[in-house]
């Protein structure tokens, strides 16, 4: 493993920068103390920073040894920093100091990382040539910061030739890393079903229009989606997760709530499975007699890695753990990921590292969960070594 000697010796100060973000973990676009911390970190390296795009984020912005770089000698490298809405169940010291929310997927480490390689290259202009931009992101959960950030003009204000991501993966062994061309996450998007029939008391069934029947028809049906509608090789999930009908055991309920999530990889499947629900639960409640509302949300897009910079990622992660560590055909997730919405706008790719140990088990968005500090300067120098070899001199 190649470690760059510096970041090396910095790893117990980056520990403690990590844990001082753990326990005070902070909800999408309430990331007021984190921007702050990081903000003072970058202005102390001498990193020009940039604040106030889409509310929270953080941006600094580092030359190279000759001066500011045009698009084709820029690069942006980003990690996120918000924290979950969930209780933490850990009782070490540096646990949340904040009831209700906790760092359960490791962005307190992704920004620590990405911290300690701004640091490093700071005192290392002479080793690359253009600009850097360093992205702290808001509200990557559920809340699209990464849209947010495009939308407020983004790449308007910061050109550059490819955008880079990085997330801790606790299922994969402390040290190893893998990425994959094309998609890495998938779409996620909702739908909301409301079923209207006609209620009335259970033992004359007759009378009434049965929307509990007629929604566990609709969710029978919403199966076939995957498994008849979609090319067997292609991976997709259709998942209703909420059921809501009926408030007493001898009254038929007049209305019922359907609920779930659609992934899909690619954009043609995405529409197919929209158009098909639509098509499905509409002819499943004529069959019923039952009258339907569908309420479709189009959430997160897959995130599309680009060959030419998946090829740099992978090829800078041999430099760092070897190549015997690194993936390069990793199975993309249903799982979905807001970093999407860089990769709509710039080439750029999305990799994994491996944070998986004895004293580190728990998944991402556990309770238990906690990102492990041992993989800060692998996840550090493997920024460093991308952003060299995005800029050579």
């Amino acid at each position: 493993m190649s470690i760059f000697p510096d970041v090396k010796n910095r790893a117990a100060e980056y520990t403690k920068w990590r844990r001082t973000l753990h326990a005070m973990p902070e909800l999408a676009f309430e990331e007021k103390q984190t921007s702050d911390f990081i903000a003072a970190r970058l202005e102390s390296f001498g990193i020009e920073v940039h604040r106030g795009l889409a509310q929270t984020s953080v941006i600094g912005i580092l030359h190279g040894r000759n001066g500011p770089g045009n698009k084709e000698k820029s690069v942006a490298l980003r990690a996120d920093m918000d924290a979950l809405p969930m209780q933490e169940e850990n009782t070490f010291e540096h646990m949340s100091c904040v009831n209700g929310k906790m760092h359960g997927c490791g962005h307190d480490g992704h920004s620590t990382m990405l911290l300690a390689a701004a640091e490093y290259l700071a005192e290392h202009t002479e080793q690359f040539d253009g600009t850097i931009y360093f992205i702290f992101q808001p509200a990557e959960e559920d809340q699209g910061g990464a849209d947010h950030m495009v939308r407020a003009g983004f790449f308007d204000k910061y050109p550059c030739k490819a955008v880079y991501g990085l997330h801790n993966w606790p299922s994969m062994p402390m040290g190893k890393m893998a990425i994959c061309k094309g998609p890495v996450t998938a779409n996620c998007d909702e739908f909301n079903i409301t079923i209207k029939g006609r209620g009335g008391h259970a033992a004359w069934p007759h009378f009434n229009i049965d929307v509990v029947t007629a929604g566990s028809a609709i969710v029978n049906a919403l199966q076939t989606l995957v498994s008849r509608r979609l090319d067997p090789a292609r991976g997709a999930v259709v998942s209703t997760c909420i059921f809501q009908a009926g408030t007493a055991k001898n009254v038929m309920p007049e209305t019922a709530k359907l609920g779930g999530t659609v992934r899909s990889f690619g954009e043609d499947d995405r529409k197919m499975l929209h158009d098909a629900l639509y098509e499905v639960v509409e002819n499943t409640a004529k069959a019923y007699g039952v009258q339907v509302t569908i309420d479709y949300e189009f959430g997160y897009p897959s995130v599309v890695n680009s060959a030419d910079e998946t090829d740099l990622a992978a090829k800078a992660a041999k430099a760092v753990v070897g190549a015997e560590n690194v993936d390069e055909e990793f199975i993309p997730v249903m799982g979905s990921e807001d970093f999407a919405y860089f990769l709509q706008h710039s080439p750029g790719a999305y990799i994994v590292l491996g944070q998986g140990s004895d004293s580190h088990k728990s998944g991402l968005h556990s309770p238990t969960y906690d990102f492990n500090d041992d993989i800060t300067p692998i996840g550090a120098s493997w920024w460093i070594t991308l952003a060299e070899m995005s800029l050579p001199v």
